[in-house]
């Protein structure tokens, strides 16, 4: 028989993609304004408020801004060729329903805005670079890489660029912690097949699109660093350091009933050195070994620079350099995607002058728990920067674009 907790947990994830599958309903009470657009009751730092922006946008994942233009990727759920790309401009203030460019995508989820105004959109499988000015959107996509791993549990792509055109994507891991099957843990003496494959699973790859040949093949791209789980979301500092919060594992307690499922493993933030392995399936929190592993000497991996709340599951994140919201200059802001007591909220933490951590992440935007009567539980998943300063969060649970700004 299966543990109760590996249930409770498959349950919990049903539950999830129903939700998430549905979403065609938003469910928020707003009163009042913000900035222009309808407030929502939120806990939100001091100085700020949060406005529903647009609702009944499907299962809406990635998030870029180019100015005011505002594009989102609408997976469509964990289903092929039911995603899609749209667009809402945000210099008329008013709440609106975006118009869509381009439908029957396979399972988007990353977006990112270039400097020269182009998009790249992560798929099943590739990566695309699009014109949004263009006539023909389709006609002007161009493969910009190819042959991603497109198996497993986690086959979405999320990505960053960097400003000397240096594209980094995460390759998550096919498994939970390289178990064969769900209810059954991997084994010390099998060493974990999946992080030796091409590309390795639980890895970040790095692609230079300045002056490439395209389409880059994934296969032959270096590997920036690995043994990351499942690094959803990304981020680079000025100096061009590539941090990663990295979804750790799940089910714990079937390798090893007596830890603690809620308590263990910590989700992690780390500023990544190129080659370094940060030891998933053999360790993890700060180079614990594995249950699975119990003789795994984890000495020779790196550790992650910060440990975030178990199941915060980070799917979004950003370093603030905007203007409008001086308190948060400089900080690194995450959203916290997990249903579990520290997820469905945005945190903020503080960069020194070397865009290292200075203490632990704030709360700043919180209260996102479900109650009856116009209070859904949030779900963040990407964050971009508008022109003016304000950030733009989508939201997958309930389907919605929200706006951070000025109070």
């Amino acid at each position: 028989m299966r543990p109760a907790s590996f249930l409770r947990n498959v349950l919990g994830t049903l539950f999830l993609l129903a939700c998430a599958a549905a979403s065609a309903q938003s469910t928020y009470r707003t009163a009042g304004s913000c900035d222009g657009f309808p407030r929502v009751d939120l806990k939100v730092a001091k100085g700020m408020c949060m406005g529903l922006v647009a609702d009944h946008l499907g299962f809406v994942r990635g998030v870029a801004a180019i100015g005011q233009d505002i594009y989102m990727l609408d997976m469509g759920g964990w289903v092929s060729k039911r995603g899609r790309l749209l667009h809402l401009n945000l210099k008329q203030k008013q709440k609106g329903q975006p118009e869509v460019l381009l439908s029957q995508l396979d399972m988007p989820n990353g977006i990112v805005a270039t400097p020269d105004k182009k998009l790249l959109i992560g798929m099943h499988g590739r990566i695309v670079r699009i014109d949004p000015a263009a006539k023909d959107l389709l006609g002007s996509a161009q493969d910009i890489v190819v042959n991603l791993p497109t198996t497993g549990r986690h086959p979405l792509t999320a990505m960053v660029l960097g400003a000397d055109g240096a594209l980094y994507i995460n390759v998550g891991s096919a498994t939970d912690n390289c178990e064969s099957r769900p209810d059954q843990p991997g084994k010390s003496d099998s060493p974990c097949p999946e992080i030796k494959e091409t590309p390795p699973r639980a890895s970040v790859l790095r692609a230079s699109l300045t002056n490439a040949h395209l389409p880059l093949d994934a296969r032959a791209l270096p590997v920036h660093a690995r043994g990351l789980r499942n690094s959803m979301a990304l981020a680079l500092t000025a100096n061009g350091t590539l941090v990663a919060a990295t979804n750790s594992r799940d089910n714990i307690t079937v390798a090893d009933p007596k830890l603690s499922d809620a308590e263990l493993p910590h989700d992690t933030l780390s500023w990544l050195s190129a080659g370094a392995d940060y030891g998933w399936p053999y360790c993890f929190d700060k180079l614990r070994a594995s249950p699975e592993y119990p003789g795994f000497d984890c000495r020779a991996k790196t550790p992650p620079g910060r440990l975030l709340p178990p199941h915060a599951a980070p799917l979004g994140m950003l370093i603030y350099n905007g203007k409008s919201l001086p308190a948060l200059n400089g900080h690194l802001i995450i959203g916290y995607h997990g249903y579990r007591a520290a997820g469905h909220r945005l945190v903020s933490l503080a960069l020194d002058a070397a865009y290292q951590p200075v203490g632990e992440p704030r709360d700043l935007v919180a209260g996102w728990n479900y109650r009856h009567g116009g209070y859904p539980m949030g779900a963040p998943v990407a964050l971009a920067t508008l022109d003016d300063g304000s950030l733009v969060i989508t939201e997958d649970r309930n389907g919605t674009l929200l706006r951070l700004a000025p109070d």
